[in-house]
């Protein structure tokens, strides 16, 4: 073992200049790229997946608890109830719930001087999980609500201030839908504040205003909600926190619905980017296995004369391959360690800096977002060198071919 090591430690820093050791530059060059492209893969997926996922969950909750309605979609009114205190506390005893806010939702038209749009009226009230909202305020305040009647005020997007012309303390008037072939009601409110989620379905849909405002346009009593928005602490226990509710907290007439089963198309979109991050890796990992088999063929080829003077000596074949696998081994460690530095590197820039932009109109965001999984990194180093060093078995087998009065002989 201890011969096996000396020889390639001398071949591999080897410090003269020869077809070899520009074989083995190349080969650390090629690893270091690999490894470097699949960490900023892992990070760069990683970071979407979280920043679209908090933003879905800052503005619409983790899970929705209405009344039973078939075939509900996103944009459908919600039938009402009666908000109990009861019912309040028994939610509130459930593990991992974090806050409850009350809503409902109502369809409208909303006029500016110029422009005319429709909308999603979310009626919320003081007690919603303001934090939350406030992270995507742009301009204004936040909503201000008096007890004596409902806030004649609403928060309208970015996008929709640009389309309708419409700044911090304009008026709108909102035409408010109803049922049974009545005319419209008519509403002339303030903006007070202007908010930016960057996802287009909300953007384009929502404004959010006074809950009580809804309870007088349907002609709710005081303590009827649409519906219950929850957060929870960890939005990989939606399912189960759902479930859990469904069967032991909430009355049969209400049901649970998560918020990737309200917008499915945007949780497809996000699991897209997992087998869009799955091939990269696979490709990254096929390009450094092909470079470092070519690169150990050609070292065994450039050796010849050395693996035919060795066996002659009487040194095995196994001793002789271990040669080129410690070889091997030098050039994927070297290689990830080079990777990590410039993978890592760009990776801690970019969340420092922000220097890689994104087309906020496709991609919900206006910066590339970095995430760093130490796990992952970790799968990624221990799995380059391992499928590495395995598959270039194969290619140290060619030893065993090689013949000592023919491999001395060949130039």
């Amino acid at each position: 073992m201890r011969l096996s090591f000396f020889i390639a430690r001398r071949i591999a820093f080897n410090k003269g200049s020869s077809f070899s050791k520009f074989i083995i530059n190349i080969a650390v060059a090629a690893t270091a790229v690999s490894v470097a492209v699949m960490i900023l893969a892992t990070a760069l997926v990683n970071g979407f997946q979280q920043v679209i996922q908090e933003k879905i969950f800052s503005f619409w909750g983790h899970i929705h608890i209405n009344e039973y309605q078939p075939n509900a979609g996103p944009l459908t009114e919600e039938i009402p109830f009666y908000s109990r205190q009861s019912l309040l506390d028994s939610l509130k005893k459930v593990p991992g719930i974090k806050s409850i806010s009350n809503y409902a939702t109502k369809s409208a038209i909303i006029k500016s001087e110029k422009e005319i749009d429709g909308i999603i009226f979310k009626g919320i009230d003081k007690e919603y999980d303001w934090p939350q909202l406030k992270r995507f305020l742009q301009a204004g305040n936040l909503l201000q609500f008096n007890d004596s009647s409902y806030a004649p005020e609403i928060m309208i997007s970015e996008y929709m201030a640009r389309e309708l012309q419409l700044k911090v303390n304009d008026k709108a008037i909102i035409y408010f839908i109803q049922g049974g072939g009545l005319p419209p009601r008519a509403r002339k409110l303030t903006v007070t504040g202007i908010f930016k989620t960057g996802i287009e379905e909300y953007d384009k849909t929502y404004v959010i205003g006074d809950l009580n405002l809804v309870r007088k346009l349907n002609d709710w009593d005081p303590n009827q909600v649409g519906g219950y928005e929850l957060s929870i602490n960890n939005y990989r226990n939606m399912d189960s926190l759902a479930r859990y509710m469904d069967n032991n907290a909430l009355p049969d007439q209400l049901f649970t619905r998560t918020i990737q089963d309200i917008y499915p198309n945007i949780f497809d979109w996000l699991q897209l980017q997992n087998q869009n991050e799955l091939i990269i890796i696979v490709i990254m990992t096929i390009v450094a296995i092909i470079n470092m088999i070519t690169a150990i063929l050609i070292l065994i080829l450039e050796r010849t004369n050395m693996i035919g003077i060795a066996k002659a000596l009487g040194m095995r074949n196994w001793d002789i391959q271990k040669i080129f696998v410690y070889q091997a081994a030098y050039i994927v460690i070297l290689g990830i360690l080079i990777g990590d530095f410039f993978g890592l590197g760009i990776a801690f820039l970019q969340q420092a800096t922000g220097i890689f932009k994104l087309p906020e109109e496709s991609y919900y965001m206006s910066v590339a977002a970095v995430s760093l999984h130490w796990v992952d990194i970790l799968l990624i180093n221990i799995g380059t060198f391992l499928i590495c060093i395995l598959i270039l078995q194969v290619p140290a087998r060619i030893i065993r071919r090689i013949t000592p009065v023919k491999a001395i002989q060949f130039k």
